[in-house]
C-alpha cells in the first residue's frame, strides 16, 4: 500500500507542477454540449470531463468498458464479472448502486434501465464513439432521473468511408468490426457490424464451460434533408449478448489461484436488445431550431435456469434551442414507459416532465440556471392478487456562475439539486412486495478552476453533496428479513484533478485524480450502527495515469495506470467485517504503428499480472482482470 500512495502523491505532484512547464504545442479546442448548446469548456459553469475520438485512439482500448476503466475518473469494473453492464460509480455513491446515480446517454437516448440491472455499455462499439462528455454534479434539468452524481453523455459519429479492423488474444480472443458510410450535403448513411468473442479467464465449472462471453451488433442510420431546413434520420441497431461469469470464491481460494471455478456452475445470461429511433431538426431561423425523436426499445433477458424478463421501453423528446449572442435557452418536454413483462405479472415506470435551461454570457461572465418538474408513475400488475401504483413529482435546478480570469485561467460555481426514482426491483425482494419507498435527493456545491494554455490543460474541483433519503439494501444477513429502504441523512465531499499536458511533441501525459469520502450522517436501521459510518464500496482516492510517447509520425506507445484504493467492501455498512475491498491496481501497454490507411496494434493488460477482485461479503470474492492478458490487431481504412 505504501508504494502506491507515494505513487499517488508524486503523480499529484506532477498535476500541480506541470502547468508551470508547458510547451507552447496547440491543443485541439474542446467544446462542452451538455446544455444541447456548444460553447468551450473553459466557459461551463460545471465541473467538464471530455474525452474525444483522438484519446479514444491513443488508449489501444478496445472496448467501452476498458476506457473507460483506464482512462476516465468512473469507477468501473465488471458487475459480479459481467463487464457488459458493468458497475460504474463517481462523487461516492458506491460500487453497488453508483450506477444508479449516473445518467448515462447514448446520442441523446437515455440507458439507465428501469430495473437494478446496469446500463449496457458492452453493446455500444468503441469504434462508433467520437467523444464521451462526463459532467459531474450536474445534468439532472435535462437527464432527470438518476443524475445525482452526473452524467456520462455518449456521442457516436457518422462513417464515411470503409473501415474494417480485427484483434486476436490469449484466452481465445477474437473480434472484428466493420463499417461503410458515405455523406454528402443532403445526406448521410452509415451502418457498421461488431463481433467480439473471448475464450474466458477463469478455469471450466463443474458444467465443463469457462467463463466465456461473446457480443454481435449492428447498427444504421441514415439522415436525410428533404428541405433546406430540415433533417430527418432514424437510426436502428440489434445486440445480441451471451455470457457466463464466474462465481464468488473464498479469501484463500482467491490467494491461492483466482482462476478456480468454485463449486457451482458459472451465471449464465443471453441477452437481446432490438432498438429504432426517429427524429428530425427543423431551423425556425438562423438562432433557433425544433427537435423531436421518438424510441423504442424491446429488451429479453434471461438468466438461464432462473429468471427471465422480457422488457418494452418507448420514450419520447421534444426541445427547442436557442443559440444567441449572448442568451442560449433550451426547453422541452421528455416522457419514458418501461414496462417488464415476467411470466406472472408485469411492472412499470413510466415519467413525464418538463425543463427549461438558459445560459447568460456578460463579458467575461456567464450565468446558468434551469429547473426540472418531473412525474413518476409505478404499476404492478399481477397475474393474479391486488394491483398496486405509485405516483410521484420530483423537482431538479441547477444554478452556475463562471468566470473568465483572463485569456488561460477562469473560476466556476455550481449549486445543483438532483434525485433519483426507485427503480421497479426497490419494491420488492424475493418475488414478495417490498414497499414503496422514498425518493432519493442531493444538493452538490461544486467549485472549480479551469486553466487553458498552449500545451496544457487543467482542471480543478471541490464539492459538497447533502443527502436524504439515499437507497440502499439492509441486509440482516438472512434474506427473508432483508428489505430494501433509504438512508435518512447522508453527505459526501471530495476534490478532482484533470491534467493534460504536452510535455514535448513526442510525449503527452494525462491524468485523472479523485479524492472522496462518503460518510452516513444519520439512518434508522441497524440501531444507529450506521450513524457516522463510511458508505462501502467508496474508495477514498481513484488515480488514472497515462502517457504516449511518439517515437515517429507512424509509431507511438502508450502506458496506463489505474489504482483505486481500499475500501469498504460492498453491504459494509456497519464498517466491521473483517475483510474489505482491496485495492484495485491496473496497468497496461499498448504500441500503434500507422502507415497510411492502415493501423497495426499490440497491447499488453494487466502488465504486472496483479490480482482484482470485487469484495462482496467475508470470503466472497468475484476475481476481475487477475491474469496478464495480450492482444494484436489492425485496422484499415478506404
Amino acid at each position: 500500500m505504501k508504494p502506491c500512495i507515494s505513487l499517488s502523491a508524486a503523480s499529484l505532484g506532477l498535476l500541480f507542477t506541470a502547468h508551470t512547464h508547458a510547451q507552447s504545442t496547440e491543443l485541439e479546442t474542446i467544446k462542452v454540449t451538455a446544455t444541447r448548446v456548444a460553447y468551450a469548456e473553459a466557459d461551463a459553469a460545471y465541473a467538464a470531463e471530455i474525452h474525444t475520438r483522438p484519446m479514444i485512439d491513443r488508449s489501444g482500448a478496445q472496448t467501452l468498458f476498458d476506457y473507460l476503466a483506464q482512462h476516465s475518473s468512473v469507477n468501473v469494473a465488471p458487475s459480479f464479472g459481467n463487464r457488459f453492464t458493468p458497475m460504474l460509480d463517481m462523487r461516492g455513491y458506491g460500487s453497488e448502486n453508483g450506477y444508479q446515480n449516473i445518467a448515462v446517454s447514448l446520442d441523446g437516448q437515455r440507458l439507465n434501465n428501469i430495473d437494478m440491472v446496469p446500463q449496457l455499455l458492452g453493446a455500444i462499439p468503441l469504434s462508433a464513439i467520437d467523444r464521451i462528455e462526463i459532467t459531474k454534479g450536474s445534468g439532472s434539468v435535462l437527464n432527470g432521473d438518476g443524475a445525482m452524481a452526473g452524467t456520462i453523455q455518449i456521442h457516436t459519429r457518422p462513417y464515411s468511408g470503409i473501415s474494417i479492423g480485427a484483434y486476436t488474444g490469449t484466452d481465445g480472443a477474437l473480434g472484428l468490426n466493420t463499417a461503410a458510410g458515405t455523406q454528402g450535403e443532403n445526406y448521410s448513411i452509415s451502418a457498421s457490424a461488431d463481433h467480439s468473442k473471448h475464450g474466458g479467464y477463469s478455469q471450466a465449472d463443474i458444467s465443463g464451460h469457462k467463463d466465456s462471453s461473446e457480443m454481435r451488433n449492428e447498427r444504421a442510420a441514415l439522415k436525410v434533408r428533404p428541405l433546406r431546413d430540415l433533417w430527418l434520420n432514424v437510426d436502428v441497431s440489434s445486440t445480441y449478448i451471451d455470457t457466463r461469469y464466474p462465481n464468488a470464491l473464498s479469501q484463500a481460494q482467491f490467494d491461492a489461484d483466482p482462476s478456480q471455478a468454485g463449486a457451482t456452475r458459472y451465471t449464465h445470461q443471453q441477452f437481446t436488445t432490438d432498438q429504432w429511433r426517429l427524429g428530425g431538426e427543423w431551423s425556425l431561423n438562423d438562432s433557433t431550431k425544433l427537435t423531436y425523436a421518438h424510441r423504442r426499445e424491446d429488451k429479453h433477458s434471461e438468466f438461464v435456469g432462473t429468471f427471465k424478463a422480457d422488457y418494452d421501453i418507448e420514450g419520447n423528446d421534444l426541445a427547442v434551442v436557442h443559440t444567441g449572442d449572448t442568451f442560449d435557452l433550451t426547453a422541452g418536454f421528455q416522457s419514458t414507459d418501461g414496462n417488464r413483462i415476467q411470466a406472472f405479472d408485469q411492472t412499470k415506470k413510466n415519467s413525464r416532465a418538463y425543463y427549461v435551461q438558459g445560459v447568460y454570457r456578460l463579458g467575461d461572465t456567464t450565468l446558468s440556471a434551469g429547473t426540472r418538474r418531473e412525474s413518476v408513475r409505478y404499476e404492478h400488475l399481477p397475474a393474479g392478487g391486488a394491483q398496486l401504483s405509485r405516483e410521484r413529482d420530483l423537482d431538479a435546478w441547477d444554478l452556475g456562475i463562471n468566470q473568465r480570469l483572463d485569456s488561460r485561467y477562469s473560476v466556476f460555481a455550481n449549486l445543483n439539486q438532483a434525485f433519483q426514482a426507485p427503480d421497479v426491483d426497490r419494491f420488492f425482494v424475493g418475488g414478495t412486495f417490498n414497499a414503496f419507498i422514498n425518493p432519493a435527493k442531493a444538493k452538490t456545491l461544486t467549485l472549480g478552476l479551469n486553466r487553458m494554455a498552449p500545451g496544457n490543460r487543467f482542471k480543478l474541483a471541490v464539492f459538497r453533496s447533502n443527502l436524504d433519503n439515499e437507497i440502499y439494501y439492509y441486509n440482516t444477513g438472512n434474506w427473508l428479513t432483508s428489505f430494501n429502504t433509504n438512508i435518512d441523512k447522508s453527505h459526501k465531499y471530495g476534490l478532482e484533478v484533470q491534467q493534460f499536458w504536452q510535455a514535448t511533441p513526442q510525449l503527452s501525459l494525462n491524468a485523472n485524480y479523485a479524492y472522496t469520502r462518503s460518510i452516513i450522517d444519520r439512518e434508522s436501521q441497524g440501531n444507529g450502527a450506521f450513524d457516522g459510518k463510511e458508505l462501502p464500496g467508496v474508495p477514498h482516492h481513484n488515480l488514472a495515469l497515462s502517457g504516449t510517447y511518439a517515437f515517429t509520425q507512424r509509431s507511438e506507445l502508450t502506458l496506463s495506470q489505474n489504482w483505486r484504493s481500499d475500501s469498504y467492501a460492498i453491504g459494509d455498512f456497519a464498517n466491521n467485517r473483517s475483510q474489505r475491498q482491496a485495492a484495485y491496481n491496473l496497468t497496461n501497454l499498448t504500441y500503434r504503428y500507422r502507415l497510411q490507411g492502415w493501423e497495426l496494434f499490440a497491447t499488453v493488460q494487466n502488465l504486472f499480472d496483479h490480482k482484482n477482485g470485487i469484495w462482496t461479503r467475508d470470503n466472497g470474492i468475484y476475481p476481475i482482470n487477475f491474469s496478464r492478458s495480450a492482444l494484436v490487431g489492425f485496422k484499415a481504412t478506404f
